[in-house]
């Protein structure tokens, strides 16, 4: 792997370039017509614009990014997350092109991407799942006999969802027949496919995750959990590990269930399989995310272990040189979003330039971003601008990290959720550790 094309943009598209930079590994940065300026086409080695603004004909435009890296000569692409990161077309188009896709195969993507196509796999494979619907539903009557038959309140998801899109809770048959076409015209929107499946809706549960890395020689690990239950919306906010909702045996049961979802998939490469946690503690399947994730910080600096590089490597057909026995949990890590948008208006996104900043520093904060001082933020993409990630030796140590570079942090130009973050992890409940998805909701009536 000589030269590698980066098919995303901002902190994520930064982080890669440095990865490379450091395995000698030459970098190529696309860019749309307003990311002309952006930090990740002033590291890269070179840079090439692919396209106007719009994410559909730039970042979403499989034509220009696969032209981009043939003018290159690049020899791999890296999608980073979200935009095509998870289309197994795009994966496919590459591995024809003979251009290394860094994530699994485009047959996997497909396989895990249809949320409805995974969970079946996984009842096959006696893994727990949420009990619904048996693959997509193609008509309202249909589901209203399936919500009637699992009991309300059920929970309706595109198939080839994600990001927190085409997801809606329907507490009655009302509420399903106003939802369900919701969701079917949000999912042909977001994602070209209105393919609906149906879960029972597990109330205030925790959502906790587990990144595991497979070769192509059979070798799967887990590196641990990730608790990922305070969310708005169902995106979220903040991210941690340990997770204080699971003990010693749950977590090891969790691991191992995950290694058994990855080999069950034929997975290679780095991905993360995502629980819901009940009240119960009994923890069921959700979907598997089959790129990088925006929280993979914190497992980083809870196992010393750099993620983007064993993504590249198990592409370069590298054998994983870590056992299961080899990973060690050590530091808690909190990481929280950073995003330009106003909380307390209903979270309106914030567009402008940034006419001063100060990022925070010092022992145990670590800070991803794309942004500098007199960068313009695009009103075109997601808002999020930074992650800010602090760990210690406790979870007090690192909430007290986090809590002092929050107060550091100066983004002068533009709103940002930084005072709802601090208002977050200032709460009692979260300090105890106490709290579900529903935390957001219930505990901050300020934000709307």
């Amino acid at each position: 792997m000589n030269k590698l094309l980066i098919a995303n943009r901002g902190e994520i598209a930064v982080r890669i370039i440095r990865a490379c930079k450091e395995m000698n590994i030459k970098t190529v940065a696309v860019y749309s017509t307003a990311d002309k300026d952006s930090l990740h086409t002033r590291l890269a080695d070179e840079a090439i614009c692919i396209g106007e603004a719009p994410s559909q004909n730039s970042y979403l435009n499989i034509k220009n990014i696969i032209e981009a890296a043939n003018i290159t000569g690049s020899d791999s692409i890296h999608p980073g997350f979200g935009f095509l990161s998870e289309n197994a077309k795009f994966a496919k188009i590459c591995e024809e092109s003979n251009i290394k896709f860094i994530g699994p195969k485009s047959d996997v993507i497909d396989t895990l991407g249809n949320k409805s196509h995974a969970k079946e796999l996984m009842k096959e494979c006696g893994i727990p799942v949420i009990p619904g619907s048996d693959g997509s539903v193609d008509s309202l009557e249909k589901a209203k006999k399936i919500s009637k038959k699992i009991g309300y309140p059920v929970i309706l998801k595109a198939s080839s969802g994600g990001g927190g899109k085409g997801i809606r809770v329907a507490y009655d048959e009302s509420e399903l027949e106003k939802n369900f076409i919701l969701v079917k015209q949000e999912a042909k929107i977001s994602f070209n496919d209105d393919d609906v499946y149906i879960e029972k809706y597990i109330e205030n549960p925790r959502h906790v995750e587990i990144q595991i890395l497979a070769d192509e020689f059979g070798n799967v690990v887990h590196l641990g959990e990730r608790d990922c239950t305070i969310q708005r919306n169902h995106q979220k906010i903040i991210e941690e590990t340990p997770s204080t909702a699971i003990d010693e045996k749950i977590r090891s049961k969790m691991g191992e269930t995950a290694i058994k979802v990855a080999k069950a998939a034929n997975y290679t490469s780095l991905g993360t399989v995502e629980f819901l946690l009940d009240k119960n503690k009994k923890f069921y399947f959700m979907e598997m995310n089959t790129r990088i994730q925006v929280e993979h910080p914190i497992t980083e600096l809870r196992t010393n272990i750099d993620l983007v590089k064993e993504q590249i490597k198990i592409a370069a057909n590298e054998k994983l040189k870590i056992s299961q026995k080899d990973v060690s949990f050590q530091n808690y890590v909190i990481e929280c979003r950073i995003n330009a948008e106003n909380p307390y208006k209903n979270f309106r996104p914030c567009p402008g330039k940034i006419t001063g900043l100060n990022l925070p520093g010092g022992n145990g904060i670590r800070i991803d971003t794309g942004i500098y001082d007199g960068y313009s933020i695009p009103s075109y993409y997601d808002s999020m601008i930074a992650k800010l990630i602090a760990y210690g030796t406790s979870r007090n140590e690192a909430i007290a990290k986090l809590k002092r570079a929050l107060e550091e942090f100066v983004i002068e130009g533009v709103d940002t959720n930084i005072d709802f973050i601090l208002e977050i992890i200032r709460n009692p409940d979260f300090i105890r550790g106490n709290y579900d998805t529903s935390f957001i909701e219930k505990s901050f009536k300020n934000v709307e």
